[in-house]
């Protein structure tokens, strides 16, 4: 009887849901008004649309000699700009040459033994999938979204859900890069290697990278296991079962706010199993009208935190998937874009802690997140390698990524409440021996980043050595060069 009492309560609960889920999707549907496609102008705004910055022009070119030309012709301020997912000005400064890369994103060479790819740095993830999955051949590390471009994921020296691995910079053999005299320079580990380890992860202020030799890996099946646990048991689960888990691919953890005391652990290992998702790569261009609403259940609706969490999630994941590596790695990050952006934004934030100071630094997290009635909408945990390379670094021991995923308005008023708290969990981080990353609003202090980033001096000196004159510019490198004689 108990065990009838049990499963007739949660049927009941399963079509309460239901009934609420349908009735909620109709209003929203048939309220909702159609997004209107910004006008082309020389506004440059990025995804979360809270930065409108006026450039005197903005140009698409499509060679290697139009971009070196346009360098070396404008004399002026010049920034660079690709898929337009940063959230902080790191594409644009007022007055400037806007580079718009997209249009520049040819394959120029791929070694299927060798197992390389050269390209145009404007070309997305999704664009090399397309080609690279012919050869069952796969990108070894980039995002979890495939739309953005190379040349952007150089610049913020980006990292995934790759277990073994960290940023991006573990994977890349060379690039060419187009310095502010318009020359043009090869770059590698081992030829002009600073110009190398600065230009990746250095937010288009020392140059334009305009192409890059990556290396790749084989595409294989992968089977989806989860877990779900308390956050004190996470730390020794990842260690014991994770870690060096050679046949494991991805992996990702993802916290349940408000309470932020349940994680629910996300792998993906390598499988010989049928496939249960036949396609190759993941579709795009869907309208993702439920992968939307089920953002703004979680997020506007009473009680949408806990129907994710415990109604939600267990449906999603209570049937098996086995499918190709390169259909998960291509996700769109068009569904998580909202009906409009006018009032409220989603945006990101990430931390990065040191593996040993996992358990004490959620509780400070949590608490400044409550303290200050923070929407959050996810909070997902990443692992990443220690990077030693890169000049401004931001792993520079083994660490585990905080990304937060959260939904705040667009006023004045609530953009500034944004920063006290983002400078509130900066130096949490801080205390807890971590760091912060940059594609984000610009919320950090100078001293926090300074702090955080404190190669910033070798990376300033090189700077005026390559570009003496400034000319590469964007709001972020106008907040924290602090030597930036601006023009």
């Amino acid at each position: 009887m108990a065990r009838f009492i049990k499963r007739f309560l949660r049927i009941t609960l399963f079509l309460i849901t239901t009934i609420i889920l349908f009735f909620t999707i109709a209003f929203f549907i048939v309220t909702s008004e159609p997004r209107v496609p910004a006008a082309q102008n020389t506004i440059i705004s990025d995804v979360t649309q809270l930065n409108l910055i006026q450039v005197s022009s903005s140009i698409q070119p499509t060679s290697i000699e139009e971009i070196s030309s346009l360098i070396k012709s404008h004399d002026g301020p010049v920034s660079i700009g690709g898929a337009r997912h940063s959230m902080g000005g790191q594409i644009a400064t007022e007055n400037a040459l806007h580079l718009d890369m997209r249009k520049y994103n040819k394959i120029l060479l791929l070694d299927t033994l060798t197992k390389e790819i050269r390209v145009q740095t404007g070309i997305t993830w999704r664009q090399i999938q397309e080609v690279i999955d012919r050869n069952n051949l796969s990108i070894q590390i980039m995002q979890t979204y495939a739309n953005f471009t190379v040349g952007g994921s150089l610049s913020v020296n980006v990292h995934g859900r790759y277990i073994g691995h960290g940023p991006i910079i573990h994977s890349v053999k060379s690039l060419m890069i187009i310095l502010a005299d318009g020359s043009i320079v090869e770059t590698s580990p081992n030829q002009n290697s600073d110009i190398f380890y600065g230009c990746i992860g250095g937010y288009g202020g020392l140059g334009v990278i305009v192409e890059a030799t990556l290396q790749l890996t084989d595409n294989c099946k992968v089977e989806r296991i989860d877990q779900h646990m308390t956050i004190g048991d996470y730390p020794h689960y990842f260690q014991t079962q994770i870690r060096d888990n050679s046949n494991i691919i991805f992996h990702n953890a993802d916290i349940y706010p408000n309470d932020y005391t349940d994680i629910h652990a996300v792998s993906y290992q390598k499988t010989d199993k049928p496939l249960t998702i036949t396609d190759r790569l993941n579709p795009i261009d869907s309208n993702y009208k439920v992968e939307r609403f089920a953002m703004w259940l979680v997020s506007e609706f009473p009680g949408g935190k806990w129907l994710r969490q415990h109604v939600g999630d267990p449906l999603v994941f209570s049937s098996d998937q086995v499918k190709w590596r390169n259909y998960e790695a291509g996700h769109d990050a068009n569904e998580l874009e909202p009906t409009d952006r006018n009032k409220t934004t989603y945006v990101l934030q990430e931390y990065f802690i040191p593996v040993d100071r996992f358990q004490s630094f959620v509780p400070k997290m949590a608490a400044i997140l409550n303290q200050h009635e923070v929407n959050m909408i996810n909070v997902s945990v990443r692992h990443a390698k220690k990077d030693s390379l890169s000049l401004l670094s931001w792993a520079k021991s083994e660490v585990f990524c905080f990304v937060l995923y959260y939904k705040q308005g667009t006023s004045p008023n609530e953009q500034q409440e944004v920063g006290v708290w983002t400078r509130k969990l900066i130096d949490a981080a801080i205390s807890e021996g971590g760091s912060y990353y940059l594609p984000y609003q610009l919320h950090a202090s100078t001293k926090q980043f300074e702090h955080c980033y404190n190669r910033i001096g070798d990376f300033i000196q090189l700077k005026k050595k390559l570009d003496p004159t400034n000319k590469f510019r964007n709001k972020f490198w106008d907040k924290y060069n602090p030597s930036a004689n601006l023009r």
